[in-house]
């Protein structure tokens, strides 16, 4: 609506195209990748859920500090909005490992009781998380600069009065950089690194989530831990797209990806194994056994609330 009430001609004419790239026409995909990969499953929604629809989260709050006050305005409700999502998701995969967990401490294979491994999703984390970097955009970018230089976004809770110098000029960013088959720090100035610097802020906060599941695990006797896949891992946006790098980080060549990547990301058995166990369960209170129930229900209230009546 911001298009078509501040932009005329132009702002109608960027809105269709908006339009026709969410249509879901494969001959108009979405610019960006990530919201073209098929969610096949629950788990795949659920790692949607709690890493894409944060990178949204962060998106928005950058927008959130804009200088067109009808875009800043409007972003405050959406806000809320992702909220809801992202517990969704995070709530979600926390169910699926606490399950596997307490299948594990009763010495049950997960596999032989259509469960899913704590490796497999794993799996699942590495590729969603990785994907959802790629939101980003690139690391040294002339455009981030300029939407920051023109007040159009700003860096995460800017207006918080977080950071020493609001026209972020006269500073640097470090990125590690390839450089024939190693990594060399490179200096880049700190408004062309504003994507970087959101990025950051993401990592830090699924860093956050990641340590509450492994936190549960534990409560569990269980001692897996999931682990965030390094910001270089399974990129195709930025300075690490044209490389290859293991989940730890480690610069590879391609032969060795082609021997490795099945151990890291979700291979076609793997999809079709999480696809078997996608039962439907219909009846109330009962659930799959490859998720944990709930412990409570939205806001807080009983598990047994009617949220739909019919009259």
């Amino acid at each position: 609506y911001l298009l078509h009430t501040f932009f005329g001609s132009d702002g109608r004419d960027e809105a269709e195209e908006l339009l026709q790239r969410r249509s879901g026409n494969e001959d108009k995909p979405r610019i960006l990748q990530a919201f073209n990969q098929p969610i096949e499953t629950w788990v795949d929604f659920f790692c949607f859920t709690t890493f894409t629809d944060r990178d949204g989260k962060y998106q928005l709050a950058a927008l959130a500090e804009s200088g067109f006050d009808p875009l800043a305005r409007s972003t405050q409700f959406m806000l809320t909005e992702e909220a809801y999502h992202m517990q969704t998701g995070e709530n979600g995969i926390g169910r699926i490992a606490h399950r596997t967990a307490e299948l594990l401490r009763e010495g049950t294979d997960p596999k032989s009781v259509g469960a899913i491994p704590l490796e497999l999703l794993q799996k699942y984390i590495n590729f969603w998380f990785s994907a959802s970097m790629d939101l980003f955009g690139g690391e040294d970018s002339t455009n981030a600069a300029e939407s920051f230089a023109s007040g159009l976004k700003g860096r995460y809770r800017e207006g918080d009065g977080i950071y020493k110098d609001p026209k972020a000029l006269g500073q640097d960013y470090t990125i590690d950089v390839v450089e024939g088959d190693h990594l060399v720090e490179k200096q880049v100035p700190l408004r062309r690194a504003m994507n970087a610097l959101l990025l950051d802020a993401y990592i830090a906060d699924c860093t956050r989530i990641v340590a509450r599941w492994n936190r549960d695990l534990a409560k569990l006797e269980c001692d897996f831990e999931f682990k965030l896949p390094s910001k270089r891992f399974n990129r195709n946006q930025g300075v690490y797209a044209q490389f290859r790098f293991t989940p730890g980080g480690e610069l590879i060549d391609e032969a060795a990806w082609q021997r490795d990547s099945g151990a890291w990301l979700p291979t076609k058995e793997d999809r079709e194994y999480i696809a078997s166990c996608m039962k439907p369960v219909y009846e109330p209170g009962k659930y799959a056994n490859w998720i944990a129930p709930h412990t409570q229900g939205v806001n807080d209230t009983p598990l047994d609330f009617e949220y739909v009546k019919f009259h």
